[in-house]
């Protein structure tokens, strides 16, 4: 079990990619406070054009929760088109808070993709959640 928490989104999808492809199973809680860095005018275009892009019935179909936009990042990081990506896939479960069915066990962290500290605060999850239009 990972403690998203404080993690930035893109360094944990990728090391949370890896160790599923060698058959790792993986709970990640605290999915909406992972966090984003970049400058905050376009980490929100990226994510809005994303989520603008095609149409409702065809797609591309982007999320908008942060437990589904997650999912979604460390599925771009796996071969989820062969039949070991889509198993790998299959070991990852990603929670928005801590579920009760986890409440009493201690959840570990990636100290490789904490954020570092910067000048402008990155943007959590929750907040490109809100502004994509889910309510959290």
């Amino acid at each position: 079990m990972i403690d998203a928490s404080g993690l930035v989104l893109g360094r944990a999808a990728s090391l949370i990619a890896k160790r599923l492809l060698n058959g790792e199973s993986i709970v990640v809680v605290n999915a909406e406070r992972s966090v984003v860095t970049g400058a905050r005018a376009s980490v929100l275009e990226e994510y809005t054009a994303a989520r603008a892009r095609g149409s409702k019935r065809s797609g591309p179909h982007f999320p908008r929760y942060p437990d589904r936009i997650f999912r979604r990042t460390v599925r771009g990081m796996l071969p989820h088109l062969k039949s070991r990506g889509v198993a790998a896939l299959d070991r990852l479960e990603v929670h928005i808070g801590v579920p009760d069915a986890y409440r009493g066990s201690s959840p570990a962290t990636i100290e490789e993709a904490k954020a570092r500290p910067a000048l402008r605060a990155p943007l959590s999850l929750a907040e490109i959640s809100k502004l994509l239009g889910a309510r959290l």
